[in-house]
């Protein structure tokens, strides 16, 4: 069997209401050179019955039924077992948007030196499509859905796999990570790569460890990519904070930089 282009990988809990459309929107691809990972967290209803029943005319699924610490971290396990050069999750109660999905990213990425490739996803929550192409201070304001991204399976190799530690966004960390990483070369495509069902446990969910440390992620991962006023506007949200805080040692680090910055400004100003 040849190594496939794309592996999908898909964490399920208890997904037995919706699983069976999205594997149908998969298996229904004009494009065959797949695999599809199904990353379960012992679910007690039906979801891993479904599962084996698509298996039998469908070789390309494989299951994983064990315990796991959330989305990100099924996520993972994903990553660790997927042969394929190209990795996609998508959710369990997502579907891809019509069955030309991955044909239309093949023909782009066959001859391409990019490593994560991008389009948009459909959605009612959304009113429609989100959210079209990103730059660097986009991404500081909302998040690439995870369902709408290719991302080469090195490149988790060069930047790690998803941060556990964050709950509900660990994605849009590591969408900073490479987005920010002149390293890894990505581009935005016009295709609607899935339906995104806005309803999912990143939407009822905030990822307080995430808000806290943002404005530091950002500060990072986009030091040198960023425009120079944000990158103010960043490191001030910073300083008050360990102001706040009494944690002085961050206060004059940070501070300190704050104070460059401002200075670089001045002295393009004139």
């Amino acid at each position: 069997m040849k190594k496939p282009v794309f592996s999908i990988i898909i964490p399920t809990y208890n997904s037995e209401a919706t699983l069976a459309r999205a594997l149908e929107s998969i298996l229904e691809q004009s494009f065959k050179n797949y695999e599809i990972l199904i990353m379960d967290g012992l679910s007690t209803d039906s979801t891993c019955a479904i599962v084996e029943a698509f298996k039998v005319k469908n070789p390309s699924i494989s299951l994983v039924s064990e315990p796991d610490s959330g989305i990100y971290d099924a996520m993972n396990k994903g990553i660790v077992l997927a042969k394929g050069e190209w990795l996609y999750f998508l959710g369990s109660d997502d579907y891809l948007f019509d069955n030309q999905v991955l044909e239309s990213v093949h023909s782009f990425i066959v001859n391409t030196t990019y490593e994560v490739v991008y389009g948009q996803v459909q959605s009612d929550g959304f009113n429609g499509l989100y959210d079209g192409e990103f730059d660097c201070l986009k991404l500081t304001r909302k998040n690439i859905c995870h369902q709408a991204i290719f991302v080469k399976k090195h490149v988790f190799d060069k930047i790690g796999n998803f941060d556990t530690s964050y709950t509900s966004v660990a994605d849009w960390h590591h969408n900073i990570r490479w987005f920010y990483n002149r390293k890894i070369p990505h581009q935005y495509i016009e295709v609607t790569i899935a339906e995104y069902a806005d309803d999912g446990y990143s939407t009822h969910n905030r990822d307080e460890k995430f808000l806290d440390l943002k404005n530091e992620i950002l500060f990072k991962y986009g030091f040198f990519k960023l425009p120079l006023n944000n990158l103010i506007n960043i490191t001030t949200k910073i300083v008050k904070k360990y102001k706040t805080q009494n944690h002085y040692f961050y206060f004059l680090i940070y501070g300190f930089i704050l104070f460059c910055l401002k200075l670089k400004k001045l002295l393009i100003s004139f």
